[in-house]
């Protein structure tokens, strides 16, 4: 039976609440009969978006009840899981059964179809964001009949990174690869911006992490291949951190994957943290931009020079490297990108005009922003910076031309023409 919360519900931060009900269907035809009932109707993943992405002027709804699956293909390399389902659940099931994906983003409790929605990524020039893994999409329609987009259609490259407004996605078909074992190390002490290209390209995943407080990036975190060469003990005039790190210094680094160079199974050592490790209701907010890779030398300069502006109200921040892809509105789309995160205190009164302050540093560089995160970005210059996004408004309207579900935030950004709610 659909299921409604009584209290109010906010995304994983607090910092967005949304009015309507919450509905928890434990089939999928349950699902399909609320949609095709429904005048708006949006999903809500695990609640890891910063932003109103899942904000509706109608009902809101869950698949974290709809049965779990994952179906593995061994002759095809693929399998199809649930679209609640998280990366902690699926990786753990997918080595076991000797297969992986290439990579994971820094928690795995996000939902796999949450994270694909909204363009998020894990690390490393060769990987490219999540969901250039998924090879189908099968969600229900704005008619409460369920349909699918495959790899090889047409408007497939507007189906994955959809920010959920073609459907609500009921399970994803994803390509595999042969199981891996990473190892993990952690250094300190990169002082170097120029050095930044070169150290985000010498392993499979790195994550370079600084306060913006004048010291460069006190935390390097590398996983590597475990079957490739160890860092080389002078990695870029870096130290071996001591003992177990957490990017933030106040917390404990036992929630933190491995890091001293251990081999483990990819999904133990791409995450930054632990699938057991439950993180609590975050008092904190996030950006991230992607500005091309071959940018991310002046990009850092530039906030380097408003650096006195993001210290006080930050965190932490993160550089990573990421792939370029066709998928038309990753923010990755047909470049190779560097990504910069941004980790703030709780306070959207205090970071909101830092963050301007932040856009407007890389503008020159045609930064785009997370879907998913805080960002001021006008939206008329949103659109102007993902080359195909006409084509996404197109199919969008193609698919939900009752704009079923639409919303205000995605009419301001994606669909004006249609989704002003």
């Amino acid at each position: 039976m659909t299921g409604t919360l009584g209290t109010p519900v906010t995304n994983w931060a607090g910092n967005v609440a949304f009015p309507g009900p919450l509905h928890r269907p434990r089939s999928v035809a349950e699902l399909q009969s609320l949609v095709a009932g429904a005048e708006h109707v949006r999903a809500l993943g695990s609640g890891h978006s910063f932003s109103p992405i899942a904000a509706t002027p109608g009902d809101l709804v869950t698949v974290a009840d709809l049965p779990r699956r994952i179906d593995i293909d061994a002759d095809a390399r693929t399998a199809t899981v649930s679209a609640g389902s998280t990366y902690g659940r699926v990786g753990a099931a997918l080595h076991e059964a000797g297969f992986a994906l290439p990579n994971t983003g820094s928690l795995p409790h996000i939902s796999v179809a949450g994270a694909c929605a909204t363009g998020t990524h894990g690390s490393g020039d060769a990987n490219g964001v999540l969901a250039t893994s998924v090879c189908a999409v099968e969600l229900v329609g704005a008619d409460g009949e369920l349909r699918a987009f495959r790899c090889g259609d047409p408007d497939f490259p507007g189906a994955v990174v959809a920010l959920g407004a073609l459907g609500i996605v009921t399970a994803l078909t994803l390509d595999l690869r042969p199981t891996f074992e990473v190892r993990q190390w952690v250094r300190e002490g990169l002082r170097s911006f120029d050095a930044v290209p070169e150290a985000l390209a010498s392993a499979y995943s790195v994550s370079l992490f600084t306060r913006w407080r004048g010291e460069g990036f006190e935390q390097c975190w590398i996983k590597q291949l475990a079957d490739a060469p160890t860092p080389d003990p002078a990695w870029f005039d870096t130290t071996p951190a001591p003992g177990p790190r957490h990017m933030l210094t106040t917390e404990d680094p036992a929630n933190c994957t491995p890091q001293a160079g251990d081999p483990g199974p990819w999904h133990t050592r791409l995450p930054h943290f632990r699938a057991e490790f439950k993180p609590s209701r975050g008092d904190e907010l996030q950006s991230e931009y992607l500005v091309p890779r071959e940018s991310i030398v002046d990009a850092l300069h530039a906030l380097d020079a408003v650096a006195d502006r993001i210290a006080p109200v930050l965190l932490v921040s993160e550089v990573r490297s990421i792939a370029a892809d066709d998928l038309w509105l990753s923010a990755a789309h047909g470049r190779d990108s560097a990504a910069l995160h941004f980790t703030w205190v709780q306070d959207i009164a205090a970071v909101t005009p830092v963050v301007t302050a932040v856009e407007r540093a890389l503008e020159p560089f045609g930064a785009r922003p997370h879907w998913g995160k805080v960002f001021t970005t006008d939206p008329s210059v949103v659109r102007s910076l993902w080359p195909r996004l006409a084509d996404a408004e197109e199919l969008i309207g193609r698919v939900d031309p009752a704009g079923k579900f639409g919303s205000a935030w995605l009419g301001q950004y994606v669909t004006p023409a249609r989704h002003q709610l």
